[in-house]
């Protein structure tokens, strides 16, 4: 009886490690698919940490080299800027990436990006993630490289200044969807772009040119960079500034924020003339999405007035482009009414270089972007789109009187209306006998015929509570 006893347990404890060496396998099985699972998530690796497969080196001569799973540049004297560019293009994607400044310079990474012949000697141009660890800050911001410059300031997202790591490995996220470009550093929401110039191209990594040998050999590295291309969904808007490159496009994100069109490129119908209550029937036309006040040449017969939003406004924001033709002048007047219809605020638009305005009023307060006789703005000349080209105006009125001009995502100007110095400023200009000068409650958005052929478009405004 003890004999079949034992040979009984003996097959049962058999059974049980049969049993036991399935279950692990199962487990072991169920494993290995969530990691494989994990990493096929939609991600592709776009540097094996071995090599430099799948990338090629373009314009300047900046060392590049795989090493200790990381792709690591280094500067070199006498040589333009360096791409190490991959050999795909690329329309919609999420790319993530983490980079190290082990020496503090400028770099970047490109992406929807290209390299032509036909387009300067096969400059590349495109593009670009800022890497800026100066007191500037602009990390995570939007550069055109080559082409059309800064897009994205981080001035337009101050907060975001402090989302690089000196010294350290920062995180930079990308996320093209169709004409939506954002970005994030270190899990911090930077950029919003809407673009639509170029919607395919390489990715690259910068290493910036540097002026002299003393920079030499200096080092950026990269790593951990993938990217995802299929299956996208947008991320959720962060409520920060968009800069819209669309013309007459109110995007979901800005329309989310309270903003709607006063002009959609082909409808005058929120204008009227300044003086009477009818759009001019001459003077301005509307052509090719534009807004245009046209030249009088001085000719009150040929001269149709200025305009103004039928609707009145409190505090606000005002996005808006312009171009003015060689030596024109016209201006977008704010805080009206107190002291005539014409009389107030005015954020100039000039052109600097051919019209004598430039050189009245005191320390250029008659310039582009300034607060006309009141205000020089303070503004770089690279900053400045000329004649026959587009700025992006920004005008800002907080409900605490708080007031700011914006030239090409760039702030030129801010004060305080009522404030004793806008007081004192006003005493030593054109308005001062103008009692209440600017301070009316609301006010219409006043565009104004100098004689002078000037085009807008994409005019965005939002209330501000």
């Amino acid at each position: 009886m003890c004999e079949h006893g034992n040979v009984f347990a003996v097959k049962h404890i058999k059974k049980l490690i049969i049993m036991n060496k399935v279950l692990y396998l199962f487990l072991a099985v169920l494993i290995l698919s969530s990691c494989n699972s994990a990493k096929n998530d939609g991600w592709t690796e776009l540097f094996n940490g071995k090599d430099l497969t799948g990338w090629k080196q373009l314009n300047g001569e900046a060392k590049y080299e795989a090493a200790d799973g990381m792709i690591v540049g280094t500067t070199v004297a006498n040589t333009p800027n360096s791409f190490l560019c991959t050999e795909q293009e690329y329309s919609d994607f999420v790319l993530e990436l983490e980079m190290l400044l082990v020496d503090d310079f400028n770099s970047g990474m490109q992406f929807r990006s290209q390299s032509s012949p036909d387009y300067m000697n096969g400059r590349v141009h495109g593009y670009q993630c800022e890497v800026d660890p100066s007191e500037r800050a602009w990390s995570a911001g939007i550069y055109d490289e080559a082409r059309r410059g800064w897009l994205y300031p981080v001035e337009l997202n101050p907060d975001a200044k402090t989302a690089f790591k000196s010294g350290q490995w920062n995180h930079y996220r990308i996320e093209c969807i169709g004409s939506s470009i954002k970005t994030w550093l270190n899990g911090v929401p930077v950029s919003h772009l809407i673009d639509d110039m170029t919607p395919k191209g390489f990715i690259a990594l910068q290493v910036h040119s540097i002026r002299d040998e003393s920079m030499a050999n200096r080092q950026i590295k990269w790593r951990n960079i993938r990217i995802k291309t299929e299956n996208l969904q947008p991320s959720p808007d962060e409520g920060i500034y968009v800069v819209n490159m669309l013309p007459n496009n109110l995007s979901k994100a800005e329309e989310g924020q309270g903003f709607k069109l006063l002009f959609d490129g082909k409808s005058i119908d929120n204008f009227k003339s300044a003086e009477e209550d009818e759009f001019p029937s001459k003077g301005w036309e509307v052509k090719n999405g534009e807004l245009i006040v046209l030249s009088s040449g001085g000719d009150p017969e040929k001269k149709g007035g200025s305009i103004v939003t039928k609707e009145q406004f409190g505090p606000f924001e005002l996005k808006f482009d312009f171009m003015f033709t060689e030596g024109a002048n016209s201006g977008v007047k704010y805080c009206l009414g107190n002291n005539g219809p014409s009389v107030g605020l005015e954020y100039q638009i000039l052109d600097d270089e051919n019209h004598p305005d430039a050189k009245n009023g005191i320390n250029g307060n008659r310039t582009l972007a300034s607060l006309y006789d009141l205000i020089p703005a303070q503004k770089e000349k690279r900053y400045i789109k000329g004649p026959g080209e587009w700025n992006r105006g920004r005008i800002v009125v907080y409900p605490d009187n708080r007031a700011e001009h914006w030239l090409n995502g760039r702030k030129v100007v801010e004060f305080t209306r009522g404030s004793d110095e806008f007081k004192k400023l006003v005493a030593g200009s054109k308005f001062a006998d103008k009692e209440g000068f600017a301070m009316a409650d609301q006010w219409p958005i006043y565009f104004q015929d100098h004689n002078d052929e000037v085009h807008f478009r994409s005019i965005k405004i939002r209330e501000l509570q």
